[in-house]
């Protein structure tokens, strides 16, 4: 390679590298998808709220991988809090059932979704509705803990909004108001006004507590202001010195096994033989992976046959004793070299041509003479021996011997 091309390739190098460098280091944009789980970082994870809920539980938390109904089924004799965090939570009736039966027992049911399945709302007669936003184009809201037991009676400020739901309709004998929600309003005259978003009731033994604000366990709304007091008035509603069973299956941004190496790589033994393979395959590529050339087989050239032809047919003639037949073709074939090689017309032997031959082939004029005398004898008899024909090629080959100057044949 020339250096003009390695510096092509240099430049070209730089460039990848300048680019992947630019790529690495540009701010990435925010992740606002509503994931809610706890090992998100994201804006709408809940990973300072998980870590916070460890602190407050004592790590006596379980966390719930299963369906609620399989869950419940395989450890019926569990007790605590069942808590469920995510966008939307809609249990089928089965399910419901097993829940119901098992908060009826003395347990909680603790449920922060935006949009909360029918049946359980049906079963504690409650309806909800869309909050209007009609006077209130930048979407901010204000929250509230109304519990007079609690001292904090403050309002916090949530200004990421996109739609937000309420407690339209409650039962008032058997339902506790633990927190409202309404617009925040600029203009000072209108009132705005408040909705209930997080209720209490209730249930056998047990009770229920449903909150359609579950961005309050964010970590965007944990973090922003002094918001975290909100959420932490909530979780006071709660039984902490029970153990708690934090829902992974009704989760948005739950993990979720997309390739065929999940099953490799959660099995220790299918990990570590994947392990090896692949580790094997390092050292093969590094210690025998070179490329070998496959042996090339030598092709020897195709010989000249003519040569052996002539020669394994003059030997049958010679042997046959055809002595005049090969003659014959002696004769003809020195005439032959005479017209190619010394350009002489051999229909008529005279004395002009012997002289022409003799000077051109470098031979004198009586062993001229004396040559064609014997081929004119030989050509004449019917039939020679093997002696006359030996004579008559040493004589040929001799005469030919003295033609230095052109190609021999």
């Amino acid at each position: 390679m020339d250096r003009r091309g390695k510096i092509y390739i240099i430049l070209t190098a730089l460039v990848v590298i300048l680019i992947i460098i630019i790529e690495y280091n540009k701010p990435q944009k925010l992740n606002w998808f509503p994931s809610y789980a706890k090992h998100h970082k994201i804006p709408y994870g809940s990973y300072v709220f998980y870590d916070q809920l460890e602190r407050v539980y004592n790590n006596n938390i379980t966390d719930t991988e299963r369906p609620p109904f399989e869950y419940l089924t395989k450890n019926d004799s569990i007790s605590g809090t069942y808590f469920f965090l995510n966008g939307i939570i809609d249990f089928d009736e089965a399910e419901l059932n097993k829940l119901l039966n098992w908060t009826a027992k003395g347990n909680t049911l603790a449920i922060a979704s935006t949009t909360i399945s029918k049946k359980i709302l049906d079963t504690l007669n409650l309806e909800t509705s869309l909050i209007s936003n009609f006077n209130n184009f930048d979407n901010i809201f204000d929250v509230q803990l109304k519990n007079k037991d609690l001292n904090n009676q403050q309002k916090y400020t949530f200004t990421k909004a996109n739609f937000l739901n309420y407690f339209s309709v409650i039962d008032s004998t058997k339902t506790k108001v633990i927190g409202i929600i309404s617009n925040t309003e600029k203009n000072d005259s209108i009132i705005p006004e408040q909705h209930i978003n997080v209720i209490k009731q209730t249930f056998g033994k047990g009770e229920i507590t449903l909150n359609l604000f579950p961005q309050a366990y964010t970590n965007y709304f944990i973090l922003e202001d002094n918001n975290k007091d909100y959420t932490a008035g909530l979780l006071s509603y709660l039984n902490t010195n029970q153990p708690l069973y934090f829902d992974k299956y009704y989760k948005s941004g739950k993990k979720v096994a997309t390739s065929p190496m999940y099953v490799f790589l959660k099995a220790k033994e299918l990990r570590w033989a994947y392990y090896i393979m692949i580790i094997g395959a390092l050292f093969y590529v590094i210690f025998d992976g070179k490329r070998k050339q496959r042996a090339i087989p030598i092709v020897k050239p195709l010989k000249n046959q003519t040569l052996d032809f002539t020669r394994t047919i003059a030997n049958m003639y010679y042997e046959s004793g055809k002595h005049t037949d090969i003659a014959q073709h002696k004769i003809q074939h020195f005439l032959e070299y005479i017209r190619t090689s010394l350009h002489l017309n051999t229909n008529t032997i005279d004395d002009a041509f012997i002289k022409n031959l003799a000077s051109r082939s470098n031979n004198t004029i009586e062993d001229t003479k004396a040559l064609f005398k014997d081929i004119e004898t030989i050509s004449s008899s019917t039939k020679i021996t093997a002696e006359a024909l030996e004579n008559l090629n040493a004589s040929i080959e001799n005469y030919k011997s003295n033609n230095t100057w052109t190609t021999k044949i």
